[in-house]
């Protein structure tokens, strides 16, 4: 029997939506779906949510959205974005009655705008806006399975961990979550340039080891210059992008959730630059530890890079700010907008 998992906890459902998701529970279980998460008494965190992936074979997602709801939906698309073997065939719905999804799905609008999302999400995460019309999705999407994303192997065999010391005059590790994909050319210019801005401040620069766009750039400047530089990633990702030249210490795990944990673990404070739902989704873990206390974030900081998009003439997270003013503590993270801000900005708050 096929399993579905659906979003949503006890303390954020409220009697119209525990309506709503009393009908699915019959419709679904009269079709054969055997249900995870019925009565809504599971909270999905970074710990867990490789499992649940692996355990469902399909996902809706309940109105009344929550910080672990998006996250949750948001690393769903990313796995469909980097091939993730664990999705393959799993279709994914957003049942919005409320609205409450709206602000996201303008993020991630706008994301597809400026070049960060090659793919359509619309086609991934499947919206719907009544109970009927997600039951209709759902049996739409289980026929005729997942879009492919476009995205190809380009090599085989992904290489093993290794590490560097850190050289003793390195102040603090500062991890940068950003695109693999951008390839405008002033963002690419910033990415080279904040590298080298860390390694010329003796900072260590740990990123997600990627070879193209920002990320690329950030992981160049900071090499080039001399900086200690580390990554995470995992094997179906580096089968698709390959691994940087010149890395001081590498380490490989088998999924985005144990690589989000273990750079989070070896880092001091995050950089969030222009980037795509991949960068979204690592914001939103980030809070999400803020937010419950997990020790891993005790006294790191993390400071969001709202540079002005020239070609559109607006702040390239200003959606995303706009999302997180209803989702987290606006003390949870900085805000700057120049990039010669960023580094008085981490000596300030160490």
């Amino acid at each position: 029997m096929p399993t579905i998992a659906l979003s949503g906890n006890r303390t954020d459902i409220t009697n119209p939506i525990q309506k709503i998701r009393s009908f699915l529970l019959g419709e679904l279980v009269s079709s054969g779906w055997e249900i995870s998460n019925s009565y809504g008494d599971q909270i999905i965190t970074l710990d867990n949510i490789e499992l649940k992936i692996q355990e469902a074979d399909a996902f809706i997602f309940m109105p009344n959205a929550q910080i672990e709801d998006i996250f949750y939906a948001v690393s769903i698309f990313v796995g469909y974005q980097t091939l993730d073997p664990d999705l393959k065939g799993k279709p994914a719905v957003i049942l919005n009655t409320d609205g409450s999804w709206d602000l996201l799905f303008e993020l991630l609008d706008q994301l597809e705008i400026f070049g960060t999302i090659r793919q359509s999400y619309r086609k991934f995460l499947l919206h719907s806006k009544e109970p009927k019309e997600a039951l209709a999705n759902l049996s739409y999407a289980a026929r005729i399975g997942i879009p492919d994303s476009g995205r190809k192997k380009i090599i085989s065999k992904p290489t093993l961990s290794f590490e560097t010391p850190l050289p003793t005059v390195t102040k603090s590790k500062v991890c940068v979550f950003c695109s693999a994909s951008m390839d405008v050319e002033d963002y690419i210019e910033d990415g080279y340039a904040l590298g080298k801005l860390l390694a010329d401040h003796n900072f260590g620069c740990v990123s997600g080891a990627g070879t193209t766009g920002v990320m690329g750039s950030v992981v160049q400047g900071s090499v080039e210059a001399g900086g200690w530089t580390a990554g995470s990633n995992v094997p179906h990702i580096i089968e698709i992008e390959g691994l940087p030249k010149g890395l001081s210490s590498f380490w490989l795990r088998p999924d985005i959730y144990t690589r989000m944990e273990v750079m989070i673990e070896r880092s001091d404070a995050f950089i969030i630059f222009p980037g795509g739902a991949g960068t979204v989704q690592e914001l939103l873990a980030l809070l999400i530890f803020k937010q419950s206390g997990n020790p891993l974030m005790a006294g790191k900081p993390i400071v969001l890079f709202n540079r002005i998009d020239k070609k559109l003439q607006v702040p390239f997270w200003g959606k995303l700010v706009t999302l997180l003013n209803n989702l987290a503590n606006k003390e949870l993270f900085t805000v700057v907008t120049e990039l010669e801000e960023i580094i008085p900005t981490l000596d300030q708050l160490f």
